[in-house]
C-alpha cells in the first residue's frame, strides 16, 4: 500500500524486451537501503523490486500491468514518480494508494490559477462516476484531490511544490497519465451496482413513500 506522496523522481536508464518488459530505473540513494522483493510504485504502478544497488533497480512488469498503464511506452532518460511501500507504523498522508493503476488518462487543460495550476484530465465514464468533487486521485502516483469532475473527466488542482517535485509541473495537454481512483468509491460503486439502481418502487416497497 502507498499514499500519494513522493518520495523522490528517478530515471528510467533502461527498457528491455524478451518474453517481458523490464524496466531499470536510476535514482538518488534512499537513507534506508531498497530490499529485493520489495515494492516500488513508479509513476503510481506497484513493481516488485528483482535486483538493485545503491543507485538503481530493475523489475519486471506484467502484461496485465502494461496493458493498463504507461510503463510500456517509458524511454531512457524520462524522469518518473517513485514510492516506497508503505511500512507498519509509518505516518500516513495522502490517501490510500494501492498501485493499482485503473487506466489511462490524458491531459486536456493546463490552466493557471495564481501561483498553483489546475489539469483537467479525461478519465472516462467509470472513473468518473467512481470519483466525487474533494475526494481522492492518484495522477502518476500522486494523491491529489479532485476540485472539478464531469461526463468523463476530472480536475485537480497543484501546488508549487508538488509541481516541482514531481513529473506533474512538466505535463502538457496531450501527454497520458497513470490513473488510480479511490479505492473507497470504488466499493461504494460496486456495491450500489450489485443492489440495483434506487428507484421509486423499490423506495415505495422500503417504506419511505406514503
Amino acid at each position: 500500500m502507498f499514499t500519494g506522496l513522493i518520495q523522490k523522481t528517478g530515471k528510467v536508464k533502461r527498457v528491455s524486451r524478451g518474453a517481458g518488459l523490464v524496466l531499470e530505473i536510476a535514482f538518488d540513494p534512499w537513507e534506508r537501503p531498497l530490499e529485493k522483493g520489495e515494492s516500488v510504485a513508479v509513476n503510481g504502478t506497484c513493481l516488485t523490486v528483482v535486483s538493485f544497488d545503491d543507485r538503481r533497480f530493475t523489475a519486471d512488469v506484467l502484461m496485465e500491468t502494461e496493458s493498463r498503464t504507461g510503463l510500456g511506452s517509458l524511454v531512457p532518460g524520462e524522469a518518473v514518480n517513485l514510492e516506497r511501500a508503505l511500512r507498519a507504523g509509518d505516518p500516513m498522508g495522502g490517501h490510500i494508494v494501492q498501485g493499482h493503476v485503473d487506466c489511462r488518462g490524458e491531459i486536456i487543460a493546463k490552466i493557471p490559477r495564481g501561483r498553483d495550476f489546475r489539469l483537467k484530465i479525461r478519465c472516462g465514464r467509470v472513473l468518473a462516476a467512481e470519483s466525487v468533487v474533494k475526494g481522492s486521485v492518484a495522477v502518476d502516483g500522486v494523491s491529489l484531490t479532485v476540485s472539478d469532475l464531469g461526463d468523463d473527466w476530472l480536475a485537480v488542482d497543484l501546488i508549487p511544490t508538488t509541481a516541482s517535485e514531481t513529473t506533474l509541473g512538466s505535463k502538457r495537454p496531450g501527454d497520458k497519465v497513470n490513473l488510480e481512483g479511490d479505492v473507497a468509491g470504488k466499493y461504494i460503486a460496486r456495491r450500489a451496482e450489485a443492489r440495483g439502481c434506487l428507484t421509486e418502487e423499490k423506495l415505495a416497497m422500503a417504506g419511505f413513500l406514503g
